[in-house]
């Protein structure tokens, strides 16, 4: 894989999809540092207080309290210096073509990927 990156942050309220997806990144080698979530809520004020400085996000959609989109909102808002430089993919189970068109026409959003994360696939978002 030709893409490394130093910090990873997987936000998704299921511990089951963290627990696969976090596997298929150490496998990979994708990134040093993979920090894991399970609330948006959780990752807005980390990244508004700067504890967590992530090269790349992985967002699944439909979580309670704030969905994926409601993430994206306030990450929008957010003052960070390199928003522009970070990657975020959305992982999600969702079939809904609604989703998958939100996800490609936000700014912010690298991809939408189809859970659960594959070897395959990962490698597709890296070329």
């Amino acid at each position: 894989m030709p893409i490394h990156f130093n910090t990873c942050l997987l936000i998704d309220d299921n511990y089951i999809d963290n627990f696969v997806t976090r596997r298929i990144l150490e496998s990979a080698n994708f990134a040093d540092n993979i920090i894991v979530l399970q609330s948006a809520h959780d990752a807005i004020d980390a990244l508004r207080d700067g504890s967590i400085k992530p090269n790349v996000i992985f967002l699944d959609i439909r979580m309670p309290m704030m969905s994926g989109f409601e993430f994206l909102q306030e990450y929008e808002a957010l003052e960070l210096d390199n928003k522009e430089r970070v990657k975020i993919f959305m992982l999600s189970s969702s079939l809904d073509p609604t989703d998958m068109n939100n996800s490609k026409s936000n700014k912010y959003v690298a991809q939408f990927v189809h859970k659960p994360l594959t070897h395959q696939a990962l490698e597709e978002l890296c070329t």
